[in-house]
């Protein structure tokens, strides 16, 4: 498996995963498609888009575990929870130890927005923040604070405030 059908078949599996939770199909979903987007508008190289999109189908590989096991998915949870699921999902995968590496800590650091370190990880950030800002009603100014104080891509700069019609 490469590239793009590889990520297909990870979309495949995650919507099997997921077991009928359509609005934890239709979250990863858009974050995917927002990911995908503001890479190749930022230029990755294809390993690295590779690896973000990778990331970004299981970034929430683990709300179901910790709706069961804490009542919440919150950050924290989500984060050490969701390493170890990423690892089994992604097994029969053939990815090397050092891209399977980097996807795990995408999802270990995906609701850490401190030393923020690669393109794939910034972007990650970004498009999960597009998506939960419209799922979650986030005020205009919680929006515009995040865009000035996260937000780093152009890309996702631009697509932000253009949702969002905000001061750049």
């Amino acid at each position: 498996m490469a590239g793009t059908y590889m990520i297909a078949r990870a979309v495949q599996n995650m919507i099997l995963f997921y077991n009928g939770s359509v609005h934890d199909i239709d979250h990863f979903l858009k974050v995917w498609g927002y990911a995908r987007t503001i890479g190749e508008l930022e230029q990755l190289d294809p390993y690295t888009q590779e690896t973000l999109e990778l990331a970004a189908v299981v970034h929430d590989i683990a709300c179901p575990l910790c709706r069961k096991k804490y009542g919440s998915t919150a950050g924290p949870y989500q984060e050490s929870e969701g390493i170890p699921l990423t690892r089994t999902f992604y097994k029969n995968f053939d990815l090397s130890g050092e891209q399977l590496d980097r996807i795990c800590y995408l999802v270990g650091h995906h609701h850490t927005f401190r030393n923020i370190e690669g393109s794939d990880y910034q972007i990650l950030i970004e498009a999960d923040f597009i998506v939960n800002a419209s799922e979650s009603n986030m005020s205009l100014s919680a929006i515009q604070s995040f865009y000035d104080q996260v937000f780093r891509t152009s890309a996702g700069k631009k697509l932000l405030a253009e949702i969002y019609n905000l001061r750049r």
